[in-house]
């Protein structure tokens, strides 16, 4: 699926501003001092200013940044979807011209995993620390019962008049979940949230996600730095929507036993399982919880 993006990124974010890069704007929100710098890396059909509550509480003890990917948020267009190591490259960039000192403790949420994994590859030197938010993992298949594997999650995604329908739903949601936000900030991620740009994009960034492993799997595996792999196991409404009781608790399995995995996997890697918040709901409803994860990775990455 291409998506040109025909609608245009709204021009004045509530905060934060943009950096240019190969000619188009990137939006960008960076508060608080220090290193390493923590940097979030949105979701599928989420932008960097859902991590606003988050990032202020990491601000309080380190840089802190938030941005939208090309093609997404408040950034110029692109045609999506992108690969890994195109979204990668841009992030790079972005830092830097931002004057952004690495190396970076990064925080990918949902499919923000697979471009912190491929920058990881890509600029190994410059990641100090991994706090996984239940994000893309390349072995998701591997741990997943047939009917949670990504081809077929694919498959399963909500057409664009079903995302439509759900708009309303959508909106009470978020109007729920940011209630601790102050209201410009709020306001401008609910619109975005039932905005056209949020469907189309959403849609096409999920459109590729066995190709994503595909390309993941051609380079290493993630780096050995302190890692805290975050795996909420509540519900979250949008895969029961889409999931019996059955797969969903295979693949609550399932993914707990691939981050421990992925844990187990380097010197300084720790799972935190929470059993009272979902995949969606996590950086809103338990963001304390993901504060305390970046706090210790920090420090952890800060040692000598």
């Amino acid at each position: 699926m291409t998506n040109d993006n025909t609608s245009s990124a709204p021009l004045a974010p509530p905060v934060g501003g943009f950096q240019e890069i190969d000619g188009r704007r990137v939006f960008v929100h960076r508060v608080g001092h220090g290193g390493p710098a923590v940097v979030f890396l949105p979701g599928a059909s989420a932008v960097g200013l859902d991590y606003f509550g988050v990032q202020q509480g990491v601000s309080q003890f380190s840089t802190a940044v938030v941005y939208d990917r090309g093609g997404t948020g408040y950034s110029d267009d692109v045609p999506l979807p992108c690969t890994a190591a195109a979204v990668a490259a841009e992030l790079h960039d972005l830092l830097h011209a931002q004057g952004i000192p690495g190396p970076y403790v990064l925080v990918p949420h949902s499919l923000g995993g697979a471009y912190a994994h491929r920058f990881a590859q890509l600029y190994p030197q410059e990641v100090a620390g991994l706090v996984w938010l239940d994000a893309f993992h390349r072995d998701w298949d591997d741990f997943m019962p047939p009917e949670a594997r990504l081809a077929e999650s694919v498959r399963l995604s909500p057409t664009e008049e079903q995302l439509r329908q759900g708009l309303p739903a959508i909106r009470e949601m978020c109007a729920q979940l940011l209630t601790d936000f102050p209201e410009d900030v709020r306001e401008a991620v609910i619109d975005y949230h039932v905005s056209d740009r949020w469907i189309h994009a959403g849609m096409a960034e999920r459109s590729t996600l066995a190709e994503l492993a595909t390309e993941l799997r051609a380079g290493p595996g993630i780096p050995d730095v302190p890692l805290i792999a975050v795996t909420p196991l509540g519900i979250d409404p949008g895969q029961q929507a889409l999931m019996s009781e059955k797969t969903l608790q295979a693949m609550h399995d399932g993914k707990t036993k691939l981050y421990a995995a992925m844990a187990a996997s380097v010197s300084h890697g720790e799972q935190r399982v929470l059993s009272d918040t979902g995949h969606s709901q996590l950086v809103y409803e338990r963001s304390e919880a993901v504060v305390q994860a970046v706090r210790d990775v920090v420090d952890r990455a800060d040692r000598p």
